[in-house]
């Protein structure tokens, strides 16, 4: 405790209110957010004497100062402890990894002739949303089966208008046309309305439902229609017969499973919708230290749902102690009841044992993917002569076409493998563009005044993809930098360019380092030398996504966006433009002569 901070005075002072309280230490950093419903007594009990916790001990040894926020109710106070521990990741709090969104899928209900389709991101659409799914693979393998299923469009707005014949999904059976008029409005709705309702799990209600319209086409003698509809129906059973996992009263909840070895936790989220499971994912929450089931499970649930729809059950194998809290919040915040139980029995226990399973699989792997991790470091560490294995790995990678849209990224790796919130882009000077060894010195320019600066952690051994050359530059920019006592190696795709063929190169070493094919060392320089080649080659994509999206008519002074309408609307494009003179730039609507020049100069000169 810092002697500026006066813990006596301060406690005195605190309220008895709701709040939330950050412990900092001498460096203004975070260490720990937590709630309370009486912020003094709370607070107090960590600076007590009889402190057993050596977590706890270990944290209050580093705090210099401790600020409160005093809220109405302790529900507001669970919100902004969610809302400050997405913000500053405290060491001491259970941390979660930002992840995407959970994919959904998105019927779009306001139009027409709806379409099914994925979804990420916010929820603001006037249709209905139905998920969330695990995974993307999840989402479109059940938008494939309610394809064959229901033959709904999956086409894009854009295509769908502009149609005037039926295209392929019409013709293997996937689609019914409606583009094209050859299915009435009424009868693709009714469709959609069974999709929806095999989405919700009233598969029963849907058979049900095209048994009976069978009957009807039957009965009017449309025996096509009926053909038809008895085929789905078949389909259907077959669907519903593969859900082996399925209950009559087609609940939607969440089922966590927890495991740990004290190092490492893990809390499996198996997924229940509409009565069947539709996947599941592993969580590894960070906290220092052994930790109670219970208090991560409590830490886990809150930062897990708070900010996302829940289901209307989340089940877990102990109680917690903000159950009430947090499901109180999560049924004001979604707009349909949720429930925190662990106490289940029938299917739901037999759920919470297959979660419990599952976890105790992603534990499994996680420490041999880690113990795995370890021998490659500790590997690498033997090869580079290192007195202790490396703990940060840091490699560069430049990627352009031509010189166009140059990126270069920087990967990190520690123990627990990638770190992915340390990973950077670079996006590049034009005078690099092109020149592999000035794009490579820019960037470890720009990345090592920070690291010198302190702003980001030194890594221990850093990696260049490339050979001699790169190596050259990045050893000129660290001299200059006056960081060249860093391990530098060189990663060379060698001759053949084929895994297990790659050359190390050292600095002032003529010769590469020799490593079998199987060395463990040289399959974690593949592993980040691939990552930093995937990250940059995304990153350069992207660039050159965006720059060609961009039409080069936009940087034309004196031409808006009517006037580059009517010049490739009159030439058919922008080709057209190019090819054509000034005389005929000038004929086009809106088009002077003087702005003809000005077109005709800016194309003409090479980009």
């Amino acid at each position: 405790m810092a002697d500026e901070f006066d813990l006596e005075s301060f406690l005195k002072s605190l309220t008895h209110r709701p709040g939330v309280y950050r412990m900092l230490d001498a460096k203004h950093k975070v260490l720990y957010v937590g709630k309370a419903r009486d912020l003094k007594k709370r607070v107090a009990t960590y600076f007590q004497k009889s402190v057993n916790e050596a977590k706890t001990a270990a944290m209050v040894a580093q705090v210099a100062r401790v600020e409160v926020t005093v809220t109405n109710t302790e529900a507001e106070a669970l919100l902004l402890e969610h809302t400050l521990i997405k913000q500053h990741r405290p060491r001491y709090n259970v941390v979660l990894r930002d992840d995407k969104s959970y994919p959904y899928i998105y019927a779009t209900l306001d139009q027409r002739f709806p379409r099914l389709r994925f979804h990420r991101g916010a929820r603001k659409g006037r249709g209905r949303y139905f998920g969330p799914y695990p995974n993307a693979g999840a989402v479109r393998q059940t938008l494939a089966e309610l394809q064959k299923l229901f033959m709904i469009r999956n086409c894009t707005d854009s295509y769908f208008r502009n149609r005037s014949r039926p295209c392929l999904q019409y013709q293997i059976k996937r689609c019914t046309a409606p583009c094209v008029g050859l299915i009435a409005e009424g009868d693709y709705r009714r469709d959609v309305e069974a999709a929806i309702q095999f989405l919700e799990g009233k598969n029963k209600a849907v058979v049900a439902a095209f048994a009976e319209r069978m009957e009807e086409a039957s009965q009017n003698l449309e025996f096509e229609e009926a053909a038809r509809l008895r085929d789905q129906i078949t389909r259907l059973k077959k669907v519903e017969a593969r859900q082996l996992v399925a209950r009559a009263d087609g609940a939607d909840l969440d089922v966590l499973g927890f495991a740990s070895n004290g190092a490492i936790h893990c809390v499996t989220t198996l997924f229940i919708r509409g009565g069947a499971v539709v996947g599941s994912r592993d969580h590894f929450p960070k906290l220092p230290g052994e930790t109670d089931k219970q208090v991560l499970l409590n830490g886990f649930v809150g930062q897990y749902y708070l900010g996302r729809d829940a289901p209307s059950e989340i089940i877990t194998d102990t109680a917690i102690e903000d159950a009430e809290l947090i499901a109180a919040k999560l049924t004001e915040t979604t707009g349909h009841s949720v429930a925190v139980r662990h106490r289940v029995r029938g299917d739901r226990l037999r759920w919470l044992k297959l979660a419990q399973t599952n976890a105790e699989q992603g534990l499994n792997l996680k420490v041999a993917s880690n113990a795995t991790i370890r021998r490659q470091f500790a590997a690498l560490g033997e090869l580079l002569g290192l007195e202790e294995p490396p703990a940060r790995l840091e490699c560069f990678d430049v990627s352009h076409t031509s010189g166009e849209a140059t990126v270069a990224s920087c990967v990190v790796f520690n123990e627990a493998g990638p770190l992915k919130s340390d990973y950077r882009r670079f996006n590049l000077k034009p005078e690099s563009a092109g020149d592999d060894y000035a794009a490579m010195a820019e960037a470890l320019e720009r990345r090592y005044a920070r690291v010198k600066l302190g702003e980001v952690p030194m890594p221990d051994v850093l990696f260049i993809d490339g050979g001699k050359g790169q190596l050259r530059q990045a050893v000129g920019v660290l001299r200059e930098l006056e960081l060249d006592w860093l391990n530098v190696v060189g990663v060379a795709k060698g001759r053949v360019r084929k895994p297990g063929a790659e050359r190390l190169f050292r600095p002032g070493e003529e010769r590469p380092l020799g490593l079998p094919p199987d060395s463990p060392a040289l399959l974690l320089i593949q592993q980040i030398r691939d990552e930093a080649h995937r990250f940059a080659i995304t990153g350069h994509r992207q660039q050159r996504g965006k720059a060609r999206r961009t039409s080069r008519l936009e940087d034309i002074p004196g031409l808006g966006p009517k006037k580059r309408r009517e010049l490739l609307r009159e030439f058919g494009g922008l080709q057209g433009v190019i090819a054509a003179g000034v005389d005929d730039l000038a004929k086009v609507r809106g088009i002077g002569r003087v702005l003809a020049e000005t077109i005709y100069n800016d194309l003409h000169v090479d980009p």
